[in-house]
């Protein structure tokens, strides 16, 4: 095509793009200025792809500190190594445009399919119907889009958010401080968030703006955030993180204080990591099933590609589980 509207062969526009210096100049800059105008992108894996018929799958990560997408990720390559399937796994920071980077990547390594681990639905409502291979949303929820080759596969983060909550008032606590993601950026923390105020409701109390700290999903983040609610409101009896690396930061950051958990301040966290449970206290966590996440994100993704089967979507049960991090002030 650039040749095409160049006037060149198509030699030439490839020499060009590779970078050989046997063109002259007027052909070299009438070539770039179309490659710019297109936006066009180099194969790099171009000479591979045409001699072998690709059979990668791509992960795409987002953020690097959630040890959730940590479990997943190594269930998924436990599974895919018995497959003639292979993995690219890409990361991407957590406040990234993981759609913007599935088409590049589509484009440069040609995958059959691609697993999402965290996603922003923004991005996908406004960005994805430009993904040509099937696709898993893995812990968030798809449904509602109506793409034809997007499935899901997600906790109810909602009705998770509000048992962990409810928990919280059902042991007497009512000044409840909450850490949580952007939600214009992380669509798990907008719903946890709605499921964290329908409970306030349950309960006859008003959501407090204020008790609601935005923190990346890392520890540092969550320290600082426990931190400005601690200076904001010293009644605080209980906090909810919505990750469980957020529990451990804000639970630092309350260490840090002189106070100690649960006596002081209970604190439930989300996810159900290994280090919750070698934590100490042990933390009070919402444990999602991330072997089964794995499993079903793996099944409906082959589905899809081997089968041509139609994108489905799938809530994984969650429950809640340890005991020591949470008092019960009723008492």
């Amino acid at each position: 095509d650039i040749a095409r509207e160049g006037g060149y062969s198509v030699s030439t526009v490839a020499r060009v793009l590779s970078g050989r210096r046997d063109v002259s100049e007027e052909a070299r800059g009438r070539i770039m200025r179309i490659v710019e105008a297109y936006q066009f992108v180099p194969n790099n894996n171009a000479k591979h792809l045409k001699q072998s018929v690709s059979r990668s799958i791509l992960i795409l990560v987002k953020g690097t500190g959630n040890m959730l997408f940590t479990n997943i990720l190594e269930s998924i390559q436990d599974t895919i190594a018995d497959t003639n399937y292979s993995l690219r796994v890409h990361y991407l920071d957590e406040d990234a445009d993981e759609v913007k980077s599935a088409v590049q990547m589509c484009r440069e390594h040609k995958p059959l399919g691609i697993l999402f681990l965290g996603g922003n639905i923004q991005y996908f409502r406004e960005e994805f119907e430009a993904v040509p291979v099937p696709c898993v949303l893995v812990t968030a929820r798809a449904d509602k889009l109506g793409f034809r080759n997007l499935a899901s596969v997600a906790t109810d983060d909602a009705k998770a958010a509000e048992l962990a909550v409810d928990y919280l008032f059902d042991n007497g606590h009512k000044d409840i401080a909450i850490i949580g993601g952007d939600m214009s950026m992380s669509s798990p923390s907008k719903y946890r968030k709605k499921g964290c105020v329908r409970s306030f409701v349950k309960h006859g109390r008003i959501f407090d703006e204020m008790m609601y700290a935005t923190a990346r999903f890392s520890y540092e983040s969550a320290y600082q955030a426990m931190n400005r609610l601690l200076e904001q409101n010293r009644s605080i009896t209980a906090m909810f993180a919505m990750s469980d690396v957020m529990a451990i930061g804000a639970m630092r950051a309350i260490f840090d204080k002189g106070l100690s958990v649960p006596k002081d301040i209970s604190v439930i966290g989300f996810d159900g990591s290994e280090l919750a449970d070698y934590f100490n206290p042990k933390i009070v966590t919402v444990y999602q099933a991330y072997e089964e996440i794995a499993r079903r994100s793996i099944q409906l993704l082959f589905g899809m590609i081997d089968f041509k089967k139609p994108a489905s979507h799938e809530l994984i049960p969650f429950s809640l589980k340890n005991t020591e991090s949470v008092a019960n002030i009723k008492l």
